[in-house]
């Protein structure tokens, strides 16, 4: 590794611990120059801006997100146990809430985007591979597996992430889920407690 990107994973994995701990409006540029005890031309050589730093901090926790992602498809576990992994392995830790709430300020909008396109391209190949085993050992029955995943985290993420959803919509999304890929009814039923139901409403 370069000096230069030593240097820069240096000042990313700083802004990380100190996002984590203090949140991400609450940190300031020459917080961060101070505890990296740089000059401040040498930040802004590597970081246009806090926005920026921001959405690299993302990127990094995604690629760690992905690596243990990997990791899990190579274990000897079920088809299903494999699917819960990957998605879990992909959402932010508790300690790491106050980095994702950030996306949600007014100012991250299109950061925000960014990073959701970026989840769906990243999970698609993972999630691809294992419906592909599955397909073997008999579990689905589908082809053109890619494109059914990505229309799956498309829906999911627009269903789940976009404003307040049912147990309704919970329950047609693991039916449409298993039919998409050709599974007997139960076989996805674990996508229930996967779900982030904090913004749920209720049916009245």
């Amino acid at each position: 590794m370069r000096k230069g990107e030593k240097r820069k994973k240096q000042l990313l994995k700083i802004a990380y611990d100190m996002f984590i701990t203090r949140g991400y409006e609450n940190t300031s540029v020459d917080e961060i120059i101070e505890k990296a005890q740089i000059a401040k031309g040498t930040y802004y050589y590597y970081f246009q801006s806090k926005e920026q730093m921001l959405e690299e901090v993302i990127d990094m926790m995604i690629d760690n997100e992905t690596e243990m992602a990997k990791q899990i498809i190579g274990m000897d576990i079920s088809v299903p146990q494999k699917i819960v992994g990957i998605l879990t392995s992909m959402k932010p830790t508790e300690a790491e809430q106050p980095v994702k709430n950030a996306l949600f300020q007014p100012e991250n909008v299109l950061m925000h985007y960014k990073v959701r396109q970026k989840l769906i391209n990243v999970l698609t190949p993972l999630l691809s591979e294992v419906i592909g085993e599955g397909v073997k050992e008999g579990i689905f029955e589908c082809e053109n597996i890619p494109e059914r995943v990505k229309m799956l985290l498309i829906i999911s993420d627009s269903t789940f992430n976009e404003g307040t959803f049912t147990e309704n919509d919970i329950s047609v999304f693991i039916d449409m889920t298993e039919k998409l890929f050709g599974a007997e009814s139960g076989t996805m039923s674990f996508i229930y407690d996967l779900i982030d139901k904090s913004d749920m409403g209720v049916v009245e």
